[in-house]
C-alpha cells in the first residue's frame, strides 16, 4: 500500500509510478482503447492513443467522446500520483481542431492547483504540433490509499 507522502521506501516519483501501476492493473477502458502511458510524475501524466477506424464519427473525424476519454485518462493518472484514490468531480473540454484516422493523439496533464482534497488539472491533447483539445479537470481525493 502507498501512503500520500512518500510511501514505503519511495520518493515522490516512485509513489507516482506505483500509483500508476496500481491503476493500470485494472484499467480495462484505457487498455481497450489502446491508450499507452508515456510518462507519470507527481502531478503530471502523458498518455497517447492512435485514432483507429472504430474511433471516427460519421464525418470521418475523431469522435469527441473518445478524445475526451483520452484527456480524462491523462487527468486521472496525473491526479492519482500522490498515492491517494482521487476521482473527477467535473471537467470541461474545448475541441479546437479535428483529429483524423491514424493520428497519434498525445494528452499531457499538468497539475495547476492541489489543496487539501481538491485539485485542478489542465490537459492539452495534440496531434503532432496541432492542439486538438484543451481540457480542465477538477479532482477530489477520497482520502484512502491506492492499492
Amino acid at each position: 500500500m502507498v501512503t500520500p507522502s512518500t510511501g514505503p521506501g519511495g520518493s515522490p516519483e516512485e509513489v507516482a509510478r506505483r500509483s500508476a501501476d496500481a491503476m493500470w492493473s485494472s484499467d480495462t477502458a484505457v487498455k481497450a482503447l489502446g491508450i499507452e502511458i508515456r510518462e507519470v510524475a507527481p502531478g503530471r501524466a502523458e498518455l497517447a492513443m492512435q485514432v483507429r477506424p472504430d474511433m471516427v464519427n460519421g464525418y470521418d473525424i475523431g469522435h469527441g467522446g473518445l478524445i475526451a476519454t483520452l484527456a480524462d485518462s491523462a487527468f486521472a493518472y496525473a491526479c492519482n500520483t500522490y498515492g491517494e484514490v482521487t476521482v473527477a468531480s467535473g471537467f470541461e473540454i474545448d475541441f479546437l481542431e479535428p483529429a483524423r484516422l491514424g493520428d497519434v493523439l498525445v494528452a499531457t496533464a499538468v497539475e495547476r492547483v492541489r489543496r487539501q482534497r481538491s485539485g485542478i488539472y489542465d490537459v492539452t491533447v495534440r496531434s503532432g504540433d496541432t492542439v486538438v483539445a484543451e481540457f480542465r479537470g477538477r479532482s477530489r481525493s477520497l482520502g484512502r490509499p491506492i492499492g
